[in-house]
């Protein structure tokens, strides 16, 4: 058994990190668009104000993709560019904007697959308390029947919410993504409860109201420990790491998110941890939040490898072991393991919603992009990945992050992660040796691995 015949090949963008125009056709701002130029929040205090402009260029983007022969195409919409308070009234240009890229999608023979969220929070409703607020999932359920109610008619894939470990743990936690806080864990834990619950809103309105018939997604980070050895203690020891809720980072495990969702339960770990501290869900909440899912989308690019107590390096590093340009190990085996702890755990059909690496890439004298190391990368993981359908899991489709090269976060514009070259001075694109091996790959259906 290898991929199917309708599986999805494909890459992923994010709407900060491409879109541009970020005060334009009245679309409102996020809190990246606040916060991002704030001096230390970000490297060289760079901003997505422009990012790769593809506000502008998305004709010239699509043909980029019809070039590489993408069967499917995820992108987020941007929040505050379809409602810029966040709330009321809706800003018709911004929201023609997704619906014409959905139409120019489809009629180039691509799949459109889409975010609701990817972390562009409305800075409106970020001044009343964003998540903490327990008035955000309806704030973001009216999001999306705005969204729905213009696009179901053409679209069949939706995703709500990317990441939610980076919202929250990025976001709130670590403070080292917008907005750039610290709370505190009992805040924490009432945000994470709001998250879930405007995940579940918004895929119940999605199940019950989409025009087509939909196939609703999670897109969590996924990644597992690895076992040390083929043994069956070590291939358990690494599911119960896999799964375990990490303490005060609770809110960067996998289980507290997956677990509510899929299993209908917090995991019993974090009891232990907090007690009655944890804020429950109503019996109406429960339902709303195990909503029932048609895949689960798997954010994968490391596995996780725990710091001994001497500081030496963590189990899933050696002296000299591989990384990419953010210093993230290289480790394809991940991709089988997680795909399986995954689909024992939750039993839905797998799909790699974003996969991929940063490197250093720069344009040759013959005015090519030779990244030959994500070729070999991207290999590497897809060959895991086959070994995990060949194992009998269900698997959806994977979609490579990311299409182009663009505005990395909290990177600024350090770390390229595309397909796709992007010169930030003339905004000028080139396909890089390993967008027309990925062609190759989708042509054959992966039977070339």
């Amino acid at each position: 058994m290898s991929f199917s015949k309708d599986f999805l090949w494909g890459a992923a963008t994010a709407a900060y990190q491409i879109e541009g125009a970020y005060n334009e056709d009245g679309r409102g701002l996020s809190i990246w668009d606040v916060y991002s130029g704030f001096k230390g929040n970000t490297r060289y205090n760079e901003t997505g104000n422009v990012a790769i402009d593809h506000y502008h260029r998305v004709d010239d983007d699509i043909a980029i993709m019809k070039e590489l022969g993408l069967k499917a195409y995820r992108f987020s919409v941007s929040w505050p560019r379809v409602i810029p308070e966040g709330t009321g009234k809706v800003n018709e240009k911004g929201l023609k904007f997704y619906s014409d890229l959905v139409d120019k999608l489809i009629a180039a023979g691509i799949e459109p697959i889409v975010t609701l969220y990817h972390w562009d929070f409305p800075y409106a409703l970020h001044r009343k308390g964003a998540w903490k607020n327990d008035d955000s999932s309806e704030w973001f359920l009216e999001y999306t029947k705005v969204i729905v109610d213009a696009l179901s008619d053409r679209v069949t894939y939706w995703a709500t919410i990317n990441e939610p470990q980076c919202v929250l743990g990025c976001g709130y936690l670590g403070g080292f993504h917008a907005p750039f806080e610290k709370a505190q864990t009992d805040d924490i834990l009432i945000m994470g409860k709001n998250i879930l619950l405007s995940h579940g809103k918004a895929a119940n309105y999605i199940r019950n109201n989409a025009k087509k018939k939909p196939m609703i997604g999670f897109t969590p980070i996924g990644p597992s420990f690895i076992p040390k050895d083929d043994s069956k203690e070590a291939i358990e020891e690494a599911r119960t790491r896999t799964f375990g809720t990490a303490g005060e980072r609770f809110c960067f495990s996998l289980s507290y998110w997956s677990d509510p969702i899929f299993l209908g339960k917090y995991p019993d770990e974090l009891y232990k941890d907090f007690g009655d501290r944890v804020p429950e869900f109503t019996k109406e909440e429960w339902a709303l939040v195990t909503e029932p899912l048609d895949y689960y989308g798997m954010n994968i690019y490391y596995s996780q490898g725990l710091h001994p107590e001497d500081g030496g390096y963590p189990e899933n590093r050696y002296q000299g072991s591989p990384e990419n340009h953010l210093g993230w190990p290289v480790a394809p085996e991940v991709v089988y393991w997680s795909s399986k702890f995954l689909y024992e755990r939750y039993g839905k059909p797998i799909m790699i919603t974003e996969n991929g690496m940063a490197e250093h890439d720069w344009v040759c004298l013959d005015g090519k992009v030779h990244d030959s190391y994500r070729i070999d990368y991207t290999h590497r993981y897809l060959l895991q990945f086959k070994r995990a359908a060949e194992d009998g899991i269900p698997l959806a489709g994977y979609l490579h992050w990311s299409l182009f090269d663009n505005y990395e976060w909290a990177e600024g514009y350090t770390q390229r992660f595309g397909m796709v070259y992007v010169d930030y001075t003339t905004l000028e694109r080139t396909i890089k040796d390993s967008g027309y091996w990925y062609r190759d790959v989708i042509e054959s259906n992966g039977e070339n691995l």
